[in-house]
């Protein structure tokens, strides 16, 4: 049921509910894959595959992979804000004025 090209669900992890398809299988438990997630090695239990397979070859680079995505019509593009970016987008924001307390002179403090 497993093979190279199967359509795939992720079920588990940050990519939980995005599809994926099998590139290559490492060994019983893992395989590798790739579409709208990060290309990278996945146990098969947080895996549900899909009645649809995708002509791949063992070990098709990612470009292969988001082209044969884009012809199922199946690519959703990901906006990849870098960390920074959005700091200092939310630094760009006007902030109220702190309000900062009076201090006392020595000068103006009681005499004992």
């Amino acid at each position: 049921m497993l093979d190279v090209g199967r359509l795939c669900v992720k079920t588990a992890g940050r990519e939980a509910g995005k599809k994926c398809v099998i590139v290559e299988l490492v060994d019983k438990n893992f395989v590798l894959i790739d579409g709208n997630v990060r290309r990278k090695r996945c146990s098969i239990s947080h895996l549900e595959p899909l009645a649809d397979t995708i002509e791949l070859k063992k070990g098709s680079s990612h470009e292969e992979v988001v082209s044969a995505f884009k012809k199922l019509g199946i690519l959703s593009e990901v906006s990849k804000v870098r960390r920074k970016e959005k700091a200092k987008e939310e630094t760009a924001k006007e902030k109220p004025a702190k309000k900062r307390k009076a201090s006392k002179k020595k000068s103006e403090a009681p005499k004992k």
